[in-house]
């Protein structure tokens, strides 16, 4: 049987019965039909953009714990992952060349407790900040598609050197959050590559709300929840581990090919990182988001990093509407199967 989010009903009944019971523990979902009915002068338009249309399988998948939520359409579904390229794109990071970025020591404000430097990025001070301690981690490359290792290792060291300055500043802030904004699709302002840091008094809503689940879960099943969604998602062959790093392509993700990494080390997690990118690359993804949840300063715990396409940057329409906004469901086009394929060849 062919391994497809729309075959999901037949997969989880083929597993053996304490995994299928792992499986269900952790997700709900149906499987419906959606039907409609073709005016005789749009047939012939409907059929050669969309295939045969009139009857479309939906599938919608739901974490009972989270209560993250996602619809498969079949349409959607079964559209081929393909290498797409924007010249357009490389042409507008080249007409911004020479922004201020390119010269971050004199065109950009420093942190009051200075500013820290690596190989191949600095930091600057937010001039229109999230909260009280907000960085940019300006890359000293423009052009924002440098993923190899050693880049975003780099990244990740200033990145961590930053978070340790911000708290000798203020004691007070424990909790860092990573975010890396790619293109104005993910929302970043300026095209030149750069990346964010953040460190606050409290975690922010989404990792408060997930240490409330992992607490919970603990007690219930004394049992690890991230390490079970794991389970879940490897016994489907949506699981992978790459050097100590576990990887999830994720059965409900927020938009397109989302990936979660789980990792012990923040810094470490730049192997697995180059990689998903460079797939993503390769893939035709030009804008993307990356969103590393960090434990407390000198606390040791699972590293929670996920990563999500946001759509082709020279689209007009948005990746995000209503459905993601307000019903809590995300309406999503690609299959996680498919993506978790071409990821393992």
């Amino acid at each position: 049987m062919e391994k497809s989010i729309l075959n999901l009903k037949e997969l989880v009944e083929n597993l053996e019965e304490d995994k299928r019971d792992l499986f269900k523990r952790f997700y709900e979902f149906y499987v419906e039909e959606g039907k409609f009915i073709l005016p005789d002068k749009i047939k012939d338009w409907a059929r050669k953009r969309f295939g045969e249309c009139e009857k479309q399988k939906i599938v919608r998948i739901t974490n009972k714990f989270t209560y993250e939520s996602t619809l498969f359409n079949e349409l959607r579904a079964k559209r081929p992952i393909q290498a797409v390229s924007k010249e357009d794109i490389f042409n507008m990071i080249k007409e911004t060349e020479g922004d201020f970025f390119c010269d971050p020591l004199n065109k950009t404000p420093s942190d009051v407790f200075g500013r820290i430097e690596g190989k191949y990025c600095i930091t600057a001070s937010n001039i229109a900040k999230y909260d009280y301690l907000h960085a940019v981690i300006v890359f000293k490359k423009h052009d924002p598609f440098y993923f190899d290792e050693e880049y975003i290792k780099d990244y990740l060291e200033v990145a961590w050197r930053w978070f340790l300055k911000a708290n000798e500043y203020d004691k007070r802030a424990e909790y860092p959050f990573f975010m890396w904004n790619c293109l104005w699709k993910a929302g970043a302002s300026i095209v030149h590559g750069h990346a964010q840091a953040l460190i606050s008094q409290k975690p922010y809503g989404k990792q408060l709300f997930l240490t409330k689940v992992r607490d919970e879960y603990k007690k219930i099943y004394n049992s690890e929840y991230l390490q079970d969604l794991f389970k879940v998602h490897l016994t489907l062959g949506l699981g992978a581990e790459v050097n100590n790093k576990k990887l999830m392509f994720y059965l409900t993700p927020v938009k397109e090919k989302e990936v979660i990494i789980l990792s012990e080390d923040f810094i470490d997690t730049a192997d697995i990182l180059s990689r998903i990118l460079k797939l993503y690359y390769k893939l035709g993804v030009r804008s993307f988001n990356v969103g590393i949840f960090l434990p407390k300063l000198g606390k040791k715990d699972i590293i929670l990093i996920r990563v999500v396409d946001r759509g082709d940057p020279m689209a007009r329409t948005s990746d995000i509407g209503g459905m993601e906004i307000y019903s809590g469901t995300s309406v999503v086009a690609s299959d996680p199967f498919k993506l978790a394929e071409i990821f393992k060849k």
